[in-house]
């Protein structure tokens, strides 16, 4: 057996992923929130926002790998940067598709579909080089509130398969740096929740901030600039019919549209900088992520949850 196994480093909009290719599942075992946590660490391991395993769902026995089968070959298995299970990503997806087409020989002239933990996605691969995700059908839940330090703003609850708070603020430096966990209402989020810091533009133009669950403040949050849309698209009186915006997010631009049939799509770049091999023994010795470990019975056992509501 061998001591090593593959990775490839990635981005969308400088929201960085480490990329396990694991087709046959083999790496799966080995996934511990220690080893995770380890992968993503940029001083001691290789840095990342989360970690990818692109995994065929034929190979993986997560109820919605098994649900998505005669549906989609491939299941993205993500992983935040503390080890704990994530339902899904919108940048880690567009970079999922770009590993899928380079490596995997999958053909970019027809839409792909991708198994999630909150359900199947669609690709669609752009002339520009760019991936459109079609994300699905967002749902409201109203208001809420958030707080960093000693400030609070009341923020909408929006899902997009995962969670997010939106608040709206009159300046991005509002927050401070959050390098600290923002506080929110534990009832309306058990599991945690994505927040984003929101200020206008002009039109249909806005920029955000992101404190991402289970990863900290990011440069870019794919769901959650889908969560800023809808947010943003509600209160300027989005009824019906398509409608775009464009989120600047500290890693570059997103576009992102609401479909008049419901569906939210997300515009964005995805590219490879590096591969190599990791040692597997390299953990060995991290600390236990005790966190992570409730987190992930947490979204494990919402699992049926989050495939019925957005497949």
């Amino acid at each position: 057996m061998s001591d090593t196994f593959p990775f490839l480093k990635g981005h969308g909009t400088e929201n960085d992923f480490v990329l396990l290719p694991d087709p046959d599942g083999s790496v799966h075992g080995l996934l511990e929130p220690a080893l995770v946590a380890a992968l993503c660490d940029r001083r001691a391991g290789i840095g990342g926002d989360g970690v990818l395993r692109a995994v065929r769902c034929e190979a993986y026995d997560d109820p919605a790998a098994v649900a998505a089968r005669g549906s989609a070959e491939w299941f993205m298995d993500y992983r935040n940067s503390d080890g704990s299970l994530s339902e899904m990503c919108g940048n880690g997806i567009r970079v999922f598709a770009r590993y899928l087409a380079d490596h995997e020989g999958v053909p970019t002239s027809v839409p792909l579909r991708v198994g999630t933990r909150a359900g199947i996605k669609e690709l669609v691969f752009e002339e520009d080089g760019q991936f459109t995700a079609d994300l699905g059908v967002p749902q409201l839940f109203g208001e809420t509130k958030v707080g960093v330090g000693t400030r609070s703003w009341p923020a909408t609850h929006v899902s997009m398969g995962n969670p997010h708070a939106v608040a709206f603020v009159d300046s991005l430096d509002d927050a401070g740096p959050l390098l600290e966990q923002p506080s929110f209402d534990a009832d309306d989020f058990p599991q945690g929740v994505n927040l984003e810091f929101v200020v206008r533009r002009t039109g249909r133009h806005v920029a955000m901030r992101v404190h991402e669950r289970g990863s900290g403040e990011t440069r870019s949050c794919g769901t959650g600039a889908c969560a800023v849309m809808v947010a943003a698209a509600v209160a300027d009186g989005r009824v019906a019919g398509e409608v775009g915006y464009r989120v600047d997010v500290p890693g570059g631009v997103l576009q992102v549209t609401w479909r008049a049939d419901g569906h939210v799509l997300l515009t964005g770049p995805a590219v490879l900088v590096a591969s190599g091999k990791v040692v597997k023994s390299f953990a060995a010795g991290t600390r236990p992520v005790q966190a992570s470990e409730d987190a992930i019975r947490n979204i494990s056992g919402a699992n049926d949850v989050a495939q019925g509501e957005y497949d």
